[in-house]
């Protein structure tokens, strides 16, 4: 499903260069729930942003269901991450001016979905993931679980194929990240693709694949016992 193909990413700052990711060859098939773990610096958020195409490869070709898109234009990328990827952050990344609902339509707002579509898919997300009476509520009004699920709910609500997650329990105490992480096992289990990148050696122990990075390289690649 998703490909990489000698993928290195070079960082240019004045005259000096850093390489982030390093020939970096890679397959994720459709259903799995991936870990990227490894040292502050590494190039685990940089893997993840080449494969939610918010970044690009300075070298290497990158395969997503079975297209190379390589040389696309960011407005044929745009399309391609709003109707396929969703992005779970640290921060959550919720706009505080609107509502936990107004959020999660945002979303499909972005993708042109009629107006009533958009108030039932958004309705039964936020059902389904336990924060549906609140709604009516701002983020600042939410726990920082019931924020993170709003921003779940946001990430899934137009139907991704593919579910990114940057350090998704970092801002949560260990009740609400355990909380985060059986969601995402869950999102895992209907389906959906998941990558995670993870500091936590607990958490990277919960998905059924594990890659550990040094230096913009995979040193390990590992499939956990079930």
């Amino acid at each position: 499903m998703l490909k990489l193909v000698g993928v290195s990413k070079v960082h240019q700052a004045a005259e000096i260069q850093t390489t982030a990711l390093d020939r970096i060859d890679l397959e994720i098939e459709a259903g799995e729930y991936v870990a990227i773990t490894g040292p502050s610096g590494c190039g685990k958020s940089t893997m993840l942003g080449i494969l939610g195409l918010l970044d690009v490869p300075s070298k290497g070709e990158y395969w997503f269901e079975g297209q190379n898109i390589a040389g696309w234009s960011e407005a044929q990328l745009n399309k391609l991450r709003r109707g396929r990827i969703g992005f779970i952050f640290q921060s959550f990344n919720l706009i505080e001016e609107l509502t936990v609902f107004e959020n999660v339509e945002l979303a499909l707002e972005y993708n042109g979905t009629p107006a009533r579509e958009r108030r039932e898919r958004v309705s039964a997300m936020l059902e389904k993931l336990g924060v549906g009476h609140r709604a009516g509520h701002r983020p600042s009004q939410l726990s920082g679980g019931q924020q993170q699920r709003v921003a779940i709910a946001r990430a899934l609500v137009s139907g991704p194929a593919v579910l990114l997650a940057d350090e998704p329990t970092g801002n949560l105490d260990s009740a609400h990240g355990d909380e985060v992480m059986r969601l995402l096992r869950d999102i895992n289990a209907e389906g959906t693709t998941v990558v995670m990148v993870t500091h936590s050696p607990d958490h990277a122990a919960q998905a059924s694949r594990t890659l550990n990075l040094l230096d913009g390289r995979i040193m390990v690649d590992a499939l956990q016992a079930a």
